[in-house]
């Protein structure tokens, strides 16, 4: 059973200098985390319907009615995850449409802050995300994420998705590092879990992924609204 860690808010949600001493890579989410939930809630949920069905005479409600069952069955799979697999599954240019939506790409408030800060404090940034390589290029064009990290891994380079422990097996063959002198952060709590079994020092969850949508609880794990608040002095 996974121990459940102390939920902070406020001030009690940010690191110690302790904990940060005790950390020598930032390992991040991109979706939900840095970037804005957004843009892929709005991609899948709304824009691949409403195309989808056009060219079926269906109405957005309808067309999502049917999807929703072929997504739900590839949830946290690397097919869910690629842009190459639905745009074969769907006979949708995935990537064309990604982009034409692309205005809906931005950065969560306080990411790049943190990412500043982060570096000013001498630690290693790593991104870890799930986002297919053509995604995760469109997504660079209009944010320059990359330009922010010191190594980026794709569960697509890497074999596996970041809920899959052979994920977190694979990284430490390409990426050396010590687990318990890691932090991580995602907002995915399937995938917070598998960090923890791979033995992640310090792992915390992202209650706001989405700025337009309601934040998530996480239970399980101490948890920030946005990454900027494990900055800020911890009281005491």
């Amino acid at each position: 059973m996974i121990p459940k860690h102390m939920n902070g808010h406020g001030n009690g949600s940010a690191l110690s200098s302790a904990q940060w001493d005790s950390v020598d890579h930032v390992l991040l989410d991109l979706d939900g985390t840095l970037l804005d939930l957004d843009f892929d809630n709005h991609f899948w949920q709304v824009l691949v319907p409403r195309v989808w069905g056009a060219v079926r005479g269906l109405d957005e409600a309808a067309a999502a009615r049917e999807l929703q069952p072929r997504f739900a069955a590839c949830l946290g799979t690397l097919p869910w995850y690629s842009t190459e697999y639905w745009s074969r599954e769907l006979g949708l240019d995935i990537a064309a449409l990604k982009r034409e939506d692309a205005d809906r790409i931005r950065w969560l408030p306080g990411a790049q802050r943190f990412l500043a800060e982060a570096r000013a404090r001498g630690k290693q940034l790593v991104l870890l995300t799930n986002a297919h390589p053509e995604a995760l290029a469109i997504k660079h064009e209009r944010t320059d994420v990359l330009t922010h990290f010191d190594h980026s891994y794709s569960s697509h380079t890497l074999g596996a998705p970041k809920e899959d422990a052979r994920f977190w097996q694979a990284l430490r063959a390409v990426l050396p590092h010590d687990p318990a002198r890691c932090l991580f952060a995602d907002d995915s709590a399937t995938v917070l879990r598998a960090a923890h079994q791979a033995g992640i020092g310090l792992v915390r969850a992202i209650r706001r992924p989405d700025s337009v949508r309601q934040a998530h609880a996480h239970e399980e794990f101490c948890a920030v609204d946005a990454l900027v608040e494990l900055l800020e002095p911890a009281a005491g």
